[in-house]
């Protein structure tokens, strides 16, 4: 009978389609790879060099208001723009198409030094207003059809500024991960006329296995396919499509379980602890989307320690994600962590 805690197995996510190599028994192995240097000393409140604290020039030339809170803007180099052409191209075999769209930038703190984890609970409700404000006032545009909120956490992550702060893309087309998880949600609905997220959500609850924490609202748990090593999803009880649609009671637990999770992945190494995060909910296209069942993601590197990064590499990159650590093992990891 197959083992999880030590056979090697795959593992399929329902939201993919895709599959990932679990091998639990090598996280007996030593490791002698590359080690990171991580700083936790805490940085100051403001930064007169930082292009996102209140009154600063930015790098595009625009000065920032002196905000007390939340604070968007126009990205100054976005990978997106409103006027671009959209026509098509097809040469043979190369083919291409414009791809029109609006990139924004939002600080989630005048703060200089205060990442989710660090802010109340109210301060990140003013940031969910915020994402919910984004994603209604984009989605309306008629050339956007799918607006992407994420946050990249940390520089090993690729993060350019240390102000903390996330980004809006919004744009024309509906990005390849967003299709695949629409395409399975839409046939589950079709077959059983329920949110294929709400059953899986239902049957995780039972089993509590998987689980890191969850509040009146949302439940926030490793999923069994997870890839990262402490790889994390927040789903709610009940099924809507967008952050737009949260009631009041929603935003406020939704703020509140994006603050305990966040402390759990930093008590774990003692660390400021570095992921990319992002939300996933229906397109802006005009139709419905019954299917879809708002969830975020946080896809954190951190493998065994707080200098110790999990790369995906050789077989990940040429076959399919492989994993040592297993969904249960870490999110009994993250459920000790006294916060």
């Amino acid at each position: 009978m197959l083992n999880f805690s030590n056979d090697p197995h795959r593992r399929y996510n329902i939201l993919s389609g895709e599959w990932v190599l679990v091998s639990p028994h090598r996280t007996q192995r030593p490791w002698q790879g590359k080690s990171e240097k991580v700083s936790n000393e805490k940085g100051p409140s403001y930064d007169p060099g930082c292009y996102l604290c209140p009154g600063n020039t930015r790098a595009g030339g625009h000065q920032n208001p002196d905000y007390a809170d939340t604070f968007v803007f126009t990205n100054d180099f976005a990978a997106l723009k409103p006027d671009s052409a959209d026509d098509g191209f097809e040469k043979g075999l190369l083919i291409a198409k414009g791809e029109r769209g609006v990139c924004r930038v939002i600080c989630f703190s005048p703060s200089h030094s205060l990442t989710l984890p660090d802010m109340s609970v109210e301060a990140i409700e003013k940031v969910v207003a915020l994402w919910q404000k984004e994603y209604l006032e984009l989605g309306s545009l008629d050339f956007i059809n799918h607006v992407q909120i994420f946050e990249n956490k940390g520089a090993i992550m690729g993060c350019s500024n240390p102000h903390p702060h996330g980004q809006v893309w919004a744009q024309g087309s509906v990005p390849q991960e967003v299709a695949k998880k629409g395409a399975r949600q839409l046939e589950y609905w079709q077959k059983n006329g329920r949110s294929l997220l709400q059953d899986y959500l239902k049957q995780e609850l039972a089993e509590e296995e998987r689980l890191i924490c969850q509040n009146e609202h949302f439940v926030a748990l490793a999923p069994f396919w997870a890839v990262w090593p402490y790889e994390a999803m927040i789903i709610p009880r009940r099924h809507f499509q967008h952050i737009g649609q949260m009631t009041a009671g929603e935003k406020r637990s939704f703020a509140a379980i994006l603050r305990e999770l966040t402390q759990r992945f930093d008590g774990l190494f003692e660390t400021s602890f570095p992921y990319s995060s992002g939300i996933h909910q229906s397109p802006t296209d005009g139709h419905e989307h019954p299917e879809w069942h708002f969830h975020m993601a946080f896809y954190p590197p951190l493998l065994r320690s707080a200098t110790v990064k999990k790369f995906m590499v050789g077989y990940e990159m040429f076959a399919n994600p492989q994993r040592d650590i297993t969904a249960e093992m870490a999110a009994e990891k993250l459920r000790s962590i006294h916060i």
